[in-house]
This record gives structure tokens, C-alpha cells and sequence, in this order.
């Protein structure tokens, strides 16, 4: 799959096997991730890799649209270690480039992946940082619901040349 296919056809994949994830595609989509450009090369991100069932099923109780997390045979929790940053305010960027790599590599290797925010509502953030034991000064920006897909969705246009302007905006 080349990389216009990957980004035209990918899509949010909520329904998951029981298969689990191999171990070298996890080091691919983690690869992936880390490949992502970022401020100043600051690469603020950290990975938590979720693969025991209790531990997802936990961090689905975080938000009210995790429930895919409960058949999601993986996870990925993309997080921020904001302490000393050369560019504080990018981190939420860097770590959104590093999500879409993530999810780009797993489409690329046939499975399927959905982004769930969680910052900045802290009333999501909290209580993943709970469940996770996550340190003073690491953030977590999203979690990556990823297994092998239990459903397929056909490419989504979402192209809308009324939403382009050339030069100026008027």
C-alpha cells in the first residue's frame, strides 16, 4: 500500500478479532509514531502498550466512548512528558503527528485503529492518569484502539473544494 492509498482509505475501525497484535507490528507502529515531525525535535512523546485485557478494560471506563477499547486486543496510550520543554506550547501537535502516523502504519499493516481524545478534558485525563500511573508531568493526548479488523468501511471523500482558498481568504 503506498502512502496516498494509506491516507485515502484508512478509517476509524471500532470492531476488532480476538487475533492479538504481533510484537513486530507493534514495534512498526511505535517506529511509526516516533517518526513524526515535531518542534524543535523536542519529541515530547511517551507510548504506554496496552495488551492485558484487565488493564484495557480499565482505561475503556475513562471515557464514555472507550467501549471499543473492551474488544481491542492492543492500545496505545500517546503521551506528552512535559517537563523541561524547549517549545511547551507544541506538545499537543507533536504528539497529534505521532497519532496519525500510528494510525496510518497500522491501516498500512491491515489492521484496524480509532483515536480516542482525551486532552484536554480533564474528566477523561484524570482518571486514565489513575489507571495508568501515570507521573507528574505526563499527559496523555489520546489512546489508540488497534486489533485486527472485525469490520470493513468503504474510503470516506470528504473533500470540499468550498473549503479552500487560494492566497486570501477573500
Amino acid at each position: 500500500m503506498d502512502a496516498i492509498d494509506a491516507i485515502m482509505t484508512r478509517r476509524s475501525i471500532r470492531k476488532y478479532t480476538s487475533e492479538p497484535v504481533a510484537p513486530e507490528h507493534v514495534e512498526t507502529l511505535l517506529r511509526a509514531a516516533m517518526a513524526a515531525p515535531s518542534a524543535g525535535n523536542q519529541q515530547p512523546w511517551r507510548f504506554v502498550v496496552l495488551t492485558e485485557r484487565e488493564r484495557l478494560d480499565a482505561a475503556a471506563q475513562t471515557t464514555p466512548y472507550g467501549a471499543m477499547l473492551k474488544e481491542a486486543p492492543l492500545g496505545v496510550v500517546v503521551c506528552a512528558d512535559t517537563r523541561d520543554l524547549k517549545h511547551p506550547q507544541m506538545w499537543e501537535q507533536d504528539c497529534s503527528a505521532a497519532v496519525e502516523n500510528l494510525l496510518l502504519a497500522a491501516h498500512a499493516l491491515g489492521l484496524g485503529a480509532v483515536w480516542l481524545g482525551f486532552w484536554p478534558k480533564m474528566e477523561r485525563v484524570e482518571p486514565l492518569k489513575a489507571v495508568l500511573g501515570l507521573p507528574e508531568g505526563i499527559e496523555p493526548l489520546a489512546v489508540i484502539a488497534i486489533g485486527h479488523p472485525a469490520e470493513t468501511k468503504p474510503p470516506a471523500d470528504r473533500y470540499d473544494p468550498e473549503k479552500i482558498r487560494y492566497e486570501r481568504w477573500a
